[in-house]
């Protein structure tokens, strides 16, 4: 795995710093700036091991949103989940996470991803070749210009949005490690599998604290409906087992119950943990909440059991 520069690392691996439960949050894209603070800061103080922060083309830009929080925090790790390589080239995203990482020691982690079709076309873009336009964005960030400004003692890892084999070994044997998004247990243990066992597994987990069946998995579906229109995602799930048809109608109970932990602490808890049997080092927990709700209420809720 060839990191960003030879700089020397602060002591303990980043396994050891990020802990077992972190948290993912599409929501502080769209948040305002002083409540996305304020989120943050609560999140740190609960005792969440990270914080991470995606990328669309119609909210906010996820390097610019994780040095404001950052700025608002004192010692959470945070990450992009992801940054989308069809959104700069790979010089800009280099110096946007080598900047960051010099500011906030051991505080960043640059997940990297080839995003989806409709979200490369909002921006104008051309989406073709994922594999190979995700093997040579490494290749620049690796070998590209020199980057001469100041930088800290040591890099921030690379970690890569992979799904399917091929992604997973490129991040492998490339990177750091892999940001699952939208699986379940059973894509942590393939994944750990292809990963072997020292590269950095980090899968998101929708999570939703709702104890009524009816009411739990009508949320979850309007969590799921839109990532159930993406191949990238329909396509990984087939190769778990579902068939198309389970992706109708926001999914079948039987793909809603893998996708989103719904249910009471315990029932959270018991997924979180079926990820970390299965080779999870670091799970991400995404709140599920109405009108990009940042979902602090579970949080809050969560923490105690899982991470005391």
């Amino acid at each position: 795995m060839t990191p960003l520069s030879g700089n020397a690392p602060r002591p303990g691996t980043w396994k050891e710093r990020l802990g077992s439960v972190g948290v993912w949050s599409s929501a502080l894209n769209w948040a305002s700036a002083a409540s996305a603070r304020e989120a943050a800061a609560e999140v740190e103080e609960l005792g969440y091991g990270s914080l991470w922060v995606s990328e669309t083309p119609l909210s906010k830009e996820p390097f610019a949103n994780a040095a404001v929080l950052l700025a608002a925090t004192a010692r959470i790790p945070m990450g992009t989940g992801i940054a989308n390589v069809w959104a700069r080239d790979a010089a800009a995203a280099r110096a946007a996470a080598l900047t960051l990482s010099e500011s906030f020691p051991g505080r960043f982690v640059l997940g990297l991803g080839v995003s989806h079709l409709p979200a490369v076309q909002a921006r104008g873009g051309q989406y073709e070749r994922p594999l190979a336009k995700m093997r040579d964005y490494l290749d620049q960030l690796e070998g590209g210009a020199p980057y001469e400004a100041n930088r800290g003692q040591e890099d921030p890892p690379v970690v890569l949005a992979a799904l399917r084999r091929k992604m997973l070994e490129l991040a492998r044997d490339r990177t750091q490690g892999a940001h699952p998004y939208f699986v379940p247990p059973e894509h942590t243990a393939r994944a750990r599998e292809v990963l072997g066992a020292d590269p950095l597994l980090i899968p998101e987990q929708a999570v939703l604290l709702e104890t009524d069946p009816e009411r739990a998995r009508a949320l979850g579906r309007d969590h799921t409906s839109y990532y159930l229109k993406l191949p990238n995602y329909t396509n990984n799930l087939r190769a778990l087992g579902f068939s198309d048809e389970e992706f109708e109608n926001g999914g079948s109970d039987r793909l809603l119950d893998a996708i989103v932990a719904w249910g009471d602490v315990d029932a959270v808890r018991a997924r979180v943990r079926q990820h970390l049997d299965a080779g999870a080092d670091h799970v991400l927990l995404q709140p599920v909440a109405p009108e990009h709700g940042i979902g602090l209420d579970q949080l809050r809720e969560l923490a105690p059991a899982l991470l005391g």
